[in-house]
């Protein structure tokens, strides 16, 4: 009962923020005079949003942008904390690897895109090339910063008791890290949401990016576009809790 009642608590900030949120936009839409294909507003966005879910056309968008954001970031998330772990452990590595792995970062992917897709075709795989790029920086970062922070005085002991490198990194180093290392997945998986919609902006035959080019484009659909935006942030909203779900179960479970 008390759960219940915490949890309900803590759901009125929440809900009074939306509640806030549409009637500030309801305002907005009445006191400018605004046609619904400037601004619609936001019952007719939500009635738009409930006939494109019904008539499927935004479910196979919005699976297919699933598919690129969660391929993009499995394999960001693997090659980030491999490579955070080797900068944070190796100088030589840090040294050679780091002016590259700035630079990568500070390349606007919005300008990669279209080479990428040029390159790497129109189809999955440039828009798992994206969701990696995009996503991989913050997470090598987060993991490098935690496992740099790793006591060092429990590091020596382990060496005393002659404990190997994988005993080390798997009693020590990645328990030690977990709590940075998860910071860095949180702000990965909101940015391969990112790269998924820059991915498809760039050439794709489906996805909610393409879906909307198309409503702002050829089906000038204002509602759709808006209700399609909402897919996206519901997508991010619901992946990012998803993360921090995981974390609580895994680094509470070794607290």
């Amino acid at each position: 009962m008390m759960v219940r009642r915490s949890t309900l608590l803590a759901a009125i900030p929440v809900i009074a923020a939306a509640a806030l949120f549409l009637g500030v936009w309801k305002l907005v839409v009445v006191v400018g005079g605004y046609r619904p294909f400037v601004l619609p507003p936001p019952e007719t966005v939500f009635a738009r949003l409930v006939r494109a879910l019904t008539d499927g056309t935004i479910a196979p968008h919005a699976l297919a942008t699933l598919e690129e954001i969660a391929i993009g970031f499995g394999v960001a998330a693997v090659l980030a904390i491999a490579i955070g772990y080797v900068l944070a452990r190796s100088r030589p590595a840090a040294r050679l690897l780091s002016p590259y792995i700035v630079a990568a970062q500070a390349t606007p992917v919005l300008a990669l895109a279209p080479l990428i897709a040029l390159w790497f075709g129109t189809g999955l795989l440039s828009k798992v090339i994206i969701c990696t790029l995009i996503c991989f920086f913050p997470i090598a970062v987060s993991t490098m910063v935690g496992i740099q922070s790793v006591d060092r005085e429990l590091l020596e002991m382990a060496r005393a008791y002659r404990a190997t490198p994988g005993q080390r990194l798997r009693l020590l180093e990645i328990p030690g890290a977990l709590p940075s290392i998860f910071g860095g997945l949180r702000i990965g998986v909101t940015l391969a949401v990112i790269g998924a919609i820059v991915g498809e902006w760039a050439g794709a035959d489906r996805g909610l990016g393409l879906l909307i080019n198309l409503a702002r484009g050829s089906l000038f659909d204002t509602p759709l576009l808006f209700a399609t935006l909402m897919t996206i942030a519901a997508i991010g909203v619901a992946l990012y809790l998803v993360v921090v779900l995981i974390e609580r179960r895994v680094v509470g479970a070794r607290e």
